[in-house]
C-alpha cells in the first residue's frame, strides 16, 4: 500500500498528468455540448441517457489516471483500460467535430446544413475509432533499414540488428504472452543483436512472471538496453524494469559505451526527456558521460528521447537509434508530438550519422493506433568504402 500511496501522489501532481487530465475534460465537454445539439431531435430521455454514459466514462479516466482503486487491481485495471480507450475515442471525435465546426463557421454558416454536418463528423469519428482499435491491436510489422556506414569493419558488412521500443509491457492487455509472442517475431528474424530502446516496462509488471519470457531473447551478439521515462526510477516504487532485464542477463547501458565486439561500439544514455525534467541542462552532460572517451570503433548510439541528435551526430556516432514519440501513435496527435520532438519516427540523415526513431512495438494508454501499426525495426549496416 506504501508503494501504491507513492505512486498515486506522483501521478497527482505531475505536470503531464495533469495537462492530460484538463485536456480530457476540456474535451469531454466539447463532445457532449455538440451531441446534445446532434440529439435534440430525439428527446429528453436519450440524450439523459448518454449524458450519463459519457458522465460514466469520464469517472473511470479519473479513477485509473489517479488509481482510485489501488487496494483493488482488478478494478483498477479495468478503470484504467476503459478509461484510456475512452481518452483516445474522445480526442479523434472531438477532431472530427472541430473539423465539421470550421466547416460551418462554428454554426453561423450553412445554418440550414449545421446539425447534418456535425453528425457526419460524428459518424466520422466514431469509424476512425474502430479503425484505431483494429490497428492498434493488430501485431507489430517488422520494418526494415538499410543503413550505410562509414567506416564500417568488412566483417560487420550486412550486420543486423532487431529494435523493440516503447513494449510498456503492464499496460492493458499488454502482457506475457504479447511480450512472448514479440520475442517470437524477434527470433524468426535471426538479427546479429537486439536492442531495447526504452519505455519496456511499466510498473504492474511482476518480474517473476517477465523474466522466463525474457530470457528467451538472444542474438549472437548479445541484447542491450536502455531505460525510457517509464522505465525511469522514481521514489516509493520499485524498479522493475531493472529487476526484469538483470534477471534475464541483459546489460543496460547507463550513459556509458561498450565495445561490444571488434571494430563494435554500443553505447547508451538514460532517458533524457527525464534527465531535462529534473535538472534542466544534465541531458547534455548524460550524453557526453556516454560517448567521451569510448572505444574506437563504429558506434551504435541508444537513446530513447530522439534529441541532441546533432551533438550525437558530432561526437562520430554512426547510427543512433532512438523511440517514445510512437509517431503519435492518434493521428493528428502527430503533429502535437513534432512541435516537441522533431524526429518523430522513421529514418534521417544528419551528417555522417543515420538516425533512426523507431514508432514503438506497443502502445500507451489506449490500444489504438492511427494510422499505422507498430513496429519492429530491422536495421542492417552496409559498409561505405572512404
Amino acid at each position: 500500500m506504501q508503494i501504491a500511496k507513492g505512486a498515486r501522489q506522483e501521478d497527482v501532481i505531475s505536470i503531464f498528468g495533469t495537462i492530460l487530465t484538463l485536456a480530457v475534460t476540456v474535451m469531454h465537454l466539447y463532445v457532449f455540448f455538440r451531441v446534445n445539439s446532434v440529439m435534440t431531435g430525439f428527446g429528453v430521455m436519450p440524450r439523459l441517457a448518454v449524458f450519463a454514459g459519457g458522465g460514466v466514462f469520464f469517472l473511470l479516466f479519473v479513477a485509473g489516471r489517479f488509481h482510485l482503486f489501488a487496494s483493488c487491481p482488478s478494478v483498477a485495471g479495468l478503470a484504467d483500460l476503459i478509461g484510456m480507450h475512452w481518452m483516445g475515442i474522445l480526442f479523434i471525435v472531438a477532431f472530427c467535430l472541430l473539423i465539421g465546426d470550421l466547416s460551418c463557421g462554428f454554426g453561423f454558416l450553412f445554418l440550414e446544413r449545421v446539425t447534418v454536418i456535425r453528425c457526419l463528423a460524428l459518424m466520422c469519428g466514431v469509424i476512425l475509432s474502430g479503425i484505431a482499435h483494429v490497428q492498434g491491436l493488430r501485431p507489430p510489422i517488422i520494418e526494415s533499414y538499410e543503413v550505410p556506414v562509414r567506416h564500417l569493419p568488412d566483417h560487420r558488412d550486412g550486420f543486423r540488428m532487431a529494435v523493440l521500443s516503447d513494449l510498456h509491457v503492464g499496460e492493458a492487455g499488454i502482457g506475457a504472452g504479447w511480450l512472448s509472442a514479440r520475442i517470437d517475431q524477434v527470433m524468426a528474424v535471426k538479427p546479429d543483436a537486439v536492442v531495447l530502446v526504452g519505455d519496456l516496462f511499466e510498473r504492474e509488471a511482476v518480474p517473476e512472471t517477465m523474466i522466463p519470457v525474457m530470457k528467451r531473447l538472444g542474438a549472437p551478439y548479445g541484447v542491450w538496453a536502455v531505460r525510457g521515462n517509464h522505465d525511469s526510477p522514481r521514489p516509493g516504487r520499485p524498479d522493475v524494469t531493472l529487476a526484469i532485464l538483470s534477471g534475464a542477463g541483459i546489460p543496460l547501458l547507463e550513459n556509458r559505451a561498450v565495445l561490444a565486439a571488434d571494430g563494435w561500439v554500443m553505447a547508451g544514455v538514460d532517458d533524457l526527456t527525464t534527465a531535462r525534467r529534473r535538472t534542466p541542462g544534465r541531458e547534455t552532460s548524460l550524453l557526453d558521460t556516454a560517448l567521451n572517451g569510448r572505444p574506437p570503433g563504429t558506434t551504435v548510439f541508444l537513446s530513447h528521447t530522439p534529441w541532441l541528435v546533432d551533438r550525437a551526430a558530432e561526437s562520430g556516432v554512426d547510427l543512433m537509434i532512438s523511440g517514445h514519440t510512437h509517431q503519435g501513435q492518434i493521428w493528428p496527435f502527430t503533429c502535437l508530438v513534432r512541435m516537441v520532438y522533431p524526429y518523430v519516427g522513421g529514418r534521417y540523415t544528419i551528417g555522417d550519422m543515420t538516425l533512426i526513431v523507431c514508432r514503438g512495438t506497443g502502445t500507451w494508454g489506449p490500444r489504438m493506433r492511427l494510422s499505422r501499426p507498430g513496429e519492429i525495426s530491422l536495421i542492417r549496416l552496409n559498409r561505405v568504402a572512404n
